[in-house]
């Protein structure tokens, strides 16, 4: 049912189990899935939406980007399915990129901020006004609290759990607990990873990983070595080789263990 109030462009694409609430503004380029509910005064436009996601009062959904460098490029947000948006959540489209993207079953709640640009997979929380700058990339399944702001470019790993009012300015490794200003790490996520499903040898592996890189006195590309060779040589799962390829991959950098500063190789 679409209320009497709502405006919808005549080129939206809306299924016919959709609702929509009264003073909501949905513009022509926008698709909504089957069984999507959006609440009143919220104004969507250049976005996807996926089926049976709830979408909050006062939300806005695919709005300009806030970069002094957009030049006006069509772009658009996808949302996935069976994601839960809540109350005055703002979703930028894309700016450099075709899409900011959210995956499916994601649970965004208020005054939350996803920047153009940014990629989140499955199931990731974001908590009460958490806030992501434009190209973060959250993977599945990860948690930030509330009040978390996280720059632009860093990526939060796979199951990674960040403490609330944390300040991100380096990638969060996946399976570990991030928290401060600037973020710092505090071991590993096993609560998480047991709620997941993962057995002791998996997360005992995902431990020894963790200790080896960021609790040893190892220099860091030294202990980052003997961790591949040893993955190499034991097959410790696709969990550690999705470890070693996020700290590979990193282009701002790791967050630093709460407890030390890493130690890196003095360049000559």
């Amino acid at each position: 049912m679409i209320h009497k109030t709502a405006i919808i462009d005549k080129d939206a694409k809306i299924e016919k189990s959709v609702e929509i609430g009264p003073y909501t503004i949905v513009g022509g380029n926008v698709k909504i899935g089957k069984n999507t509910k959006i609440g009143s005064h919220s104004f969507l436009e250049n976005c996807e939406i996926g089926e049976n996601c709830k979408i909050s009062n006062s939300v806005s959904i695919g709005n300009e980007p806030q970069d002094l460098r957009f030049k006006g490029n069509l772009t658009k947000v996808i949302i996935g399915n069976n994601c839960t948006i809540r109350e005055f959540t703002t979703i930028h489209r894309g700016s450099h990129t075709d899409f900011t993207k959210v995956g499916d079953n994601c649970y965004i709640m208020a005054y939350s901020h996803i920047a153009h640009d940014c990629i989140l997979g499955n199931d990731v929380i974001m908590a009460n006004c958490a806030t992501l700058a434009g190209h973060v990339t959250v993977e599945d399944s990860a948690i930030l609290g509330g009040l978390v702001a996280v720059h632009q470019f860093c990526r939060i790993g796979k199951l990674a759990m960040i403490g609330g009012g944390a300040m991100v300015s380096k990638d969060v490794p996946p399976f570990t607990i991030a928290s401060g200003d600037r973020a710092r790490l505090y071991g590993i996520n096993v609560v998480g990873l047991k709620r997941k499903g993962f057995d002791n040898t998996k997360i005992r592996n995902i431990q020894r990983a963790y200790r080896l890189l960021f609790e040893s006195k190892l220099i860091f590309s030294d202990a980052f070595q003997i961790l591949q060779d040893m993955h190499n040589n034991e097959n410790l799962g696709p969990e550690i080789q999705h470890f070693i390829d996020f700290i590979k991959t990193s282009k701002r950098g790791i967050c630093h263990p709460a407890h030390k500063k890493l130690k890196f190789r003095e360049i000559d």
